[in-house]
């Protein structure tokens, strides 16, 4: 997948635009699919970050504007190459293959999508965002940390929701050992590196284009294991 702006800078989209698009999905799926899961998840952070924007708690609304644009339009780009049965990029396809599967449940559905969001979009969006603004990564580090922070609240309040049983029966879930192996900080922590490297390599073009296919690859299959029907 290209390291260059997901959309057309012309087209100059807002907020508003994408939670119109999540709004359409949202409306359109039927509850139980998986994507539809994701995107429920999905549309209570962007709204919850849309909050934030407009009630002036993030300190660069512009900046936390681009970044949150620039990061829905790679997974709305995702759902629009499906839709034209073009192939997704590969983080994205165990949800897309999967999301049918009666033996995948609905916390599975949204971590794997959350965690192709993370792993690979977040990444390229800031890269995305940087080239939209004009500045460095270093300049949106505040902003990528408060939109982490909304994540990881959200993350923890989708587990209590979508775990099944009281705490006994958690422990004994084999969902809790296979979503026990991911992390939300840690794939958070890791995307910030990502990002910064490709903003290093951006020079470089092809060596840009191979770290992004490997990061791609990488957070597929970490989702592939996610989705394992249990």
């Amino acid at each position: 997948m290209d390291t260059t702006d997901a959309t057309d800078p012309a087209t100059d989209p807002t907020v508003d635009d994408v939670l119109a698009r999540m709004c359409a999905l949202d409306a359109a799926l039927p509850p139980q699919d998986g994507l539809a899961v994701f995107n429920r998840v999905y549309l209570a952070v962007t709204w919850e970050v849309d909050r934030r924007i407009d009630t002036g708690r993030l300190t660069d609304a512009r900046a936390a504007a681009t970044l949150d644009v620039r990061f829905a339009e790679r997974y709305l780009a995702a759902v629009d190459a499906v839709a034209a049965d073009r192939r997704p990029p590969a983080c994205w396809r165990p949800l897309f293959q999967m999301r049918h599967h009666p033996g995948v449940r609905p916390l599975q559905f949204a971590i794997a999508g959350i965690n192709a969001h993370i792993g690979h979009d977040l990444a390229l969006a800031v890269v995305d965002a940087c080239r939209s603004l004009g500045c460095e990564p270093a300049d949106l580090a505040d902003e990528y940390e408060r939109v982490g922070d909304v994540l990881v609240a959200l993350e923890e309040r989708i587990r209590e929701e979508l775990m099944p049983g009281p705490d006994l029966l958690q422990i004994a879930d084999p969902l809790t050992h296979l979503l026990g192996s991911w992390s939300l900080e840690r794939a958070r922590d890791a995307t910030w590196t990502a990002a910064r490297a490709l903003w290093a390599l951006r020079g470089l073009p092809d060596v840009a284009q191979e770290f992004t296919e490997r990061l791609d690859t990488a957070v597929g299959f970490a989702g592939r294991m996610l989705l394992t029907p249990l």
